[in-house]
């Protein structure tokens, strides 16, 4: 016994045990240097019981934190609409986590939009027909006139765009693009998802909320076109006319935005991304 006492690695508890009876019986060996175990408090000792409970499998069974989806940074949408109408707002597959926009993204969106060809070219079609019929904005005849109406309907376009999409979006921190419902969503329901939008929108944390920046911004550009409108044009029924085509605009384009990859799919044989 006192040999297996002895020949024992000092960092095991059989050692400090052994050690103990040893001297609680006075052993005239347990005086000498050699026999006597090396105290509980040495670095060896204490390094031991540590290392055998960092190796322990209660320790290294704690649970693992969930692995969180990595969000997908989605660019303008470069698609067109009956290969004519930009469509840079749109969000085809919304079914997976979405980054959400910089400021600097959103500035560059209401940007492409202004200065899209088809958009240029709806506003100088606009000027064209309230040449004809002396309507709103009422500037009178001639080429001075169809000029002031092109850049009105310019400055119409460009500064509820900017307001949306720029400044309240960026304040409100707004995600200012149009996220489909899709096939997965009946028709019915679709339709309902892309009328709310109008007044619903994304915040930049992915949560619903009012659409502050796009009905703001229509609203202030709407107010700012009086700088520039004639007296005659700055009426609460002018403004109330254009508010109302304003947000028909909105329906209409939330509408085909929603379903024009499905029309690509049935009559183009495209590849939905959904």
């Amino acid at each position: 016994m006192l040999v297996l006492c002895l020949s024992a690695p000092t960092s095991s508890r059989r050692g400090f045990t052994c050690a103990a009876l040893l001297l609680s019986c006075g052993l005239g060996w347990a005086q000498t240097d050699s026999a006597v175990p090396p105290a509980p408090d040495t670095p060896a000792a204490v390094a031991a019981p540590v290392a055998l409970a960092a190796a322990s499998p209660i320790a290294l069974a704690a649970p693992l934190a969930p692995i969180q989806p990595v969000p997908v940074v989605v660019p303008l949408n470069e698609e067109r609409i009956l290969k004519v109408i930009p469509d840079y707002q749109t969000v085809e597959n919304s079914h997976q986590t979405i980054a959400p926009m910089t400021a600097a993204e959103k500035w560059r969106l209401a940007w492409r939009e202004v200065i899209d060809p088809f958009n240029i070219a709806s506003a100088a079609m606009g000027a064209g027909f309230s040449q004809a019929g002396n309507e709103t904005p009422k500037y009178g005849e001639g080429g001075a006139a169809l000029a002031k109406r092109f850049g009105a309907a310019i400055g119409d376009f460009g500064s509820q765009n900017f307001l949306a999409a720029g400044v309240f979006a960026c304040m409100l921190h707004q995600d200012p693009r149009y996220f489909r419902a899709g096939p997965p969503s009946g028709f019915v329901s679709r339709v309902g998802y892309s009328l709310s939008r109008i007044v619903v929108t994304r915040q930049d944390s992915g949560a619903d909320a009012f659409n502050a920046s796009n009905i703001l911004g229509m609203a202030v550009g709407i107010g700012a076109s009086n700088l520039y409108y004639p007296s005659a044009s700055r009426t609460g029924t002018v403004m109330t006319g254009r508010i109302a085509t304003s947000l028909l605009g909105d329906v209409v384009g939330n509408l085909m935005s929603e379903f024009w990859p499905d029309v690509q799919k049935k009559f183009f044989r495209k590849k939905s991304k959904i």
